[in-house]
């Protein structure tokens, strides 16, 4: 359980790093009242004020993960938005983006008022993203307006791709009109059918039919080829292969708006872990070549892959011990997100600290249209505390989502949030804050 508010809570001697506002610096944090009072060197506690030592450690707006599956309603087995909000806020996430495969799925006004409803004094910020057709089958839009009235930030059919044009065209021509996000899951289930993981080496010594990289990349460029053509905010799901990120590179040059993110697996793994892993190594886009997975880290470092998502995506353990064939798409994210990034990312010098923390703050806040993502004094007071150089070890067994599907069980990690503040509410602490 979260612990109750506090009116007056004091960040003292913190590294404070607001990339909204070019902000990198030691300085003390004061929230009042739910909201961003003030940032100076040193502040003086007003009477009644939590103190709260965090020297040593990163402060920084609260986290935004733009790619979720909370499975609510339908699949409370695998997770809720209460329990999913858990999971966020252990892992220093202060807002997510829920994607809607649902049951039923998120494709009436309704279905998005049940997750906001369900969220209300949860430990995180709930955004749905809406389906982009009805039931997610294919043929015809949802009601766009009405599910953006009733609290959707954007559009998708989360894991089956868009595959009519002429859909695709009408949603990107809204998007042009009213300014949201179209979030397609980038495939062509023509290259991809009855794919398990990556098409290569490993997928033929391994006996198991592969899915070609060309599989994500021609949707994209075809998505891409729309965007010129109507225009549109276009943001491409899960990033995986070197072609795909060469089509946006080429897309922001123009000018287009085209935007992509990339999960800590991606940038972490690659087809070869898929005979250590097993099920747990399986996901779409599966894990792919490690030139692909290169591309990703170069795609990161130059600023065409803009933020960080965890694609969390929760199964039973029942359901991915069945063989490799049968076993359900997706991992668990939000709890290993920051240990991988600033493991896999920061200390090898991907990418800089500051860096890093705008394509997890920032730059998901501006790319879904939402408030947060900011240090501004006067804002909603969403933080997250960060210790960069605490090592850990995964124990999925301790995560606090209903899952436990993740290769990362036992990895040794740097870097993790010790305290998630949720609107001047602490949602998380580590006992080295205590």
């Amino acid at each position: 359980m979260s612990a109750p508010s506090t009116s007056i809570l004091l960040l003292q001697n913190g590294r404070v790093i607001d990339p909204a506002n070019a902000l990198d610096r030691p300085a003390d944090l004061l929230i009042r009242d739910g909201r961003i009072a003030q940032i100076a060197s040193r502040i003086d506690p007003p009477p009644g004020t939590e103190i709260v030592h965090v020297a040593g450690n990163l402060v920084v707006p609260g986290l935004i993960d733009m790619h979720v599956h909370f499975r609510d309603p339908g699949f409370p087995e695998k997770e809720t938005v209460q329990t999913g909000c858990q999971a966020a806020a252990a892992g220093g996430f202060t807002a997510v983006a829920c994607l809607p495969n649902t049951d039923p799925p998120t494709d009436a006004p309704e279905v998005v008022r049940y997750i906001l409803d369900r969220a209300a004094g949860a430990d995180a910020r709930v955004y749905p993203i809406a389906c982009a057709t009805v039931k997610m089958a294919g043929r015809e839009v949802t009601d766009t307006q009405a599910l953006l009235n009733a609290g959707a930030v954007g559009f998708s059919d989360d894991g089956l791709p868009i595959a009519s044009e002429d859909i695709m065209r009408e949603l990107l021509r809204r998007s042009e009109k009213h300014g949201f996000p179209v979030c397609p899951h980038s495939e062509v289930f023509n290259l991809t059918r009855g794919g398990h993981m990556h098409e290569g080496a490993i997928s033929r010594k391994l006996g198991i039919k592969g899915m070609p990289a060309e599989g994500e990349a021609a949707m994209v460029e075809r998505d891409i080829n729309l965007v010129r053509e109507v225009g549109g905010r276009l943001h491409i799901l899960h990033t995986s292969v070197r072609r795909t990120i060469d089509l946006v590179r080429k897309a922001k040059a123009e000018g287009l708006a085209v935007t992509c993110e990339a999960s800590p697996h991606h940038f972490t793994l690659t087809d070869e872990d898929v005979s250590v892993y097993g099920t747990a190594g399986k996901m779409s886009p599966p894990l792919r070549s490690d030139n692909d997975r290169e591309a990703v880290l170069e795609g990161l470092a130059d600023g065409t892959i803009d933020a960080l998502a965890t694609d969390h995506a929760p199964h039973t353990t029942q359901e991915k011990l069945r063989t490799f064939t049968e076993a359900p798409n997706g991992i668990l994210g939000l709890e290993t997100a920051v240990g991988l990034i600033f493991t896999r990312l920061v200390e090898p010098g991907v990418l800089s600290v500051s860096d890093a923390i705008a394509k997890l703050t920032t730059v998901p806040a501006r790319i879904l249209g939402i408030k947060g993502g900011t240090l501004s004094p006067g804002t909603r007071a969403d933080v997250t505390v960060i210790n960069p150089s605490q090592a850990w070890t995964v124990n999925a067994q301790a995560f606090h989502s209903r899952s436990r599907n993740t290769p990362f069980h036992g990895w040794t990690l740097k870097g993790r949030a010790d305290l998630t503040v949720l609107e001047g509410r602490i949602t998380h602490r580590l006992e080295s804050l205590a």
